[in-house]
């Protein structure tokens, strides 16, 4: 069975336009809802969240239809980062949990990600039978047994309560100085106030959400502006979210930023001293650094490699008994405390080692020389597919041919946006840049 609306982390698109509107909101609502009711018992209920995006009340009122149409009871969540969903659906015994959001992308997209029963995100067989059964009829419930909504105001307290309880109990943060840049997404309450509630002097950056700005000139995709602030105030250490408060950059004291490979390498190396690491492997997608890999294999660390989402980072690591993977972009997942990648455990984690060991965020966000390493877009028109035009497929084998044993080529289509991504790794950087500009000059000119 395959899937046509669902993208590797979920639906998403720009809000009012297909796929994303609220028509279709609504009918994902009731077949999900449909889905997870299938015997036709009452009591059955689903939480939903947001990020901070304009259209997010549009999409929580026709998901709310929706789902109450066949039945299932609505807890609103409102504004919370997308870890708090999956934490929260097994808390509250829900048979379905849903955040509204896109992520990292600009206000004028929006998202709809959903999460079972246990709190991880449903894996493709199960999106895929949910979207056929929303090109069918949908049985609705009686009218006796429409499902209720409520809101749940005190979500945002509940997880922050089990954020903290990831933070080793005799560490305070005490004397440490905090940039804080939420993305004036989902986290602008709850990052600040966590990180102040264990000791730290915080130093807020997007906490002023108004709909339209979540993302804009700020957090993980453009952590400039916190380490411009860091540079300015003497900061200790910057905690960079994105628009959901699942993944997460870190900046040092001197402004000089770390991806979620650096993350990586210094969690997996502790946690393996430890003894805590299972498997002694790290889960970690085919975009991290090859200087990851190196550092991993040279520290007795083995390292599988997935497709690119953190949901395949999470299946990879169910179903071989991991606790630790993910992203370079900063999705760090730890399955010891959480069900998906979670931004602010993993800056608590980092922050944790700069108590523990005394040593400055410079020393700790740096475990590797990376290889030089190109990443270009290229955005595409609708209906368009510039990878199967004969004179990409040739740039690409060029390129293949070109960096044979001297580096590595990745090609591939965003699960989430138009774009088409070209990747090159190579330590002759000019050579890479030649491989990437062919690729993208030959998809740019089909796009």
């Amino acid at each position: 069975m395959t899937r046509k609306l669902f993208g590797t982390d979920g639906v998403r698109g720009q809000a009012n336009t297909h796929p994303m509107t609220a028509e279709m909101a609504l009918r994902l609502g009731a077949a999900a809802g449909r889905y997870f009711r299938r015997d036709g018992s009452s009591g059955h209920r689903v939480v939903i969240g947001k990020d901070t995006r304009l259209s997010g009340y549009m999409f929580e009122n026709a998901l709310t239809a929706g789902l109450t149409s066949t039945g299932m009871n609505v807890l609103l969540l409102s504004p919370v980062p997308t870890p708090a969903v999956g934490m929260l659906t097994p808390s509250m015994r829900a048979d379905l949990g849903i955040m509204i959001s896109a992520s990292h992308n600009p206000a004028v997209d929006n998202g709809i990600k959903l999460f079972g029963p246990d709190g991880y995100k449903l894996n493709d067989e199960v999106e895929a039978e949910i979207e056929a059964m929303m090109e069918a009829d949908i049985p609705l419930a009686a009218a006796e047994r429409i499902g209720r909504a409520k809101h749940v105001y005190d979500g945002r307290f509940r997880y922050n309560e089990r954020v903290k309880s990831t933070f080793p109990s005799n560490l305070r943060l005490d004397g440490l100085k905090i940039v804080c840049d939420c993305a004036n997404g989902a986290a602008y309450r709850t990052a600040p106030e966590v990180l102040w509630e264990l000791g730290a002097e915080v130093i807020p950056l997007g906490v002023e959400p108004n709909g339209l700005n979540i993302n804009l000139g700020c957090g993980s995709t453009e952590p400039q502006a916190a380490a411009a602030k860091i540079r300015e105030t003497g900061a200790d250490v910057g905690i960079c979210l994105d628009g959901d408060a699942d993944r997460v950059i870190l900046i040092d004291e001197t402004g000089a930023i770390a991806d979620g490979d650096q993350i990586m390498a210094l969690f997996a190396n502790r946690w393996a001293q430890e003894g805590r690491l299972n498997g002694h492997t790290l889960a970690a997608t085919v975009m991290s650094n090859l200087g990851l890999e190196r550092y991993l294999a040279d520290n007795a660390i083995r390292l599988h490699r997935t497709p690119v989402g953190d949901r395949y980072v999470v299946e990879a690591m169910r179903a071989h008994g991991l606790n630790l993977g993910g992203e370079q972009s900063g999705h760090i997942v730890m399955t010891d405390y959480a069900t998906t990648g979670d931004g602010l455990i993993a800056g608590l984690q980092f922050l944790a080692e700069m108590v523990r060991t005394g040593q400055p965020a410079s020393r700790l966000a740096k475990s590797f020389e990376k290889v030089p390493q190109l990443l270009k877009n290229v955005r595409y028109g609708a209906g368009a597919t510039p990878l199967d035009t004969p004179q990409v497929q040739a740039a690409i084998a060029a390129g293949e041919a070109r960096l044979t044993g001297a580096g590595r080529l990745l090609i591939r289509k965003s699960g989430t946006e138009p774009l088409i991504r070209v990747m090159a790794e190579a330590e002759d950087e000019a050579l890479m840049r030649g491989v990437v500009d062919d690729i993208v000059g030959a998809v740019e000119a089909v796009a």
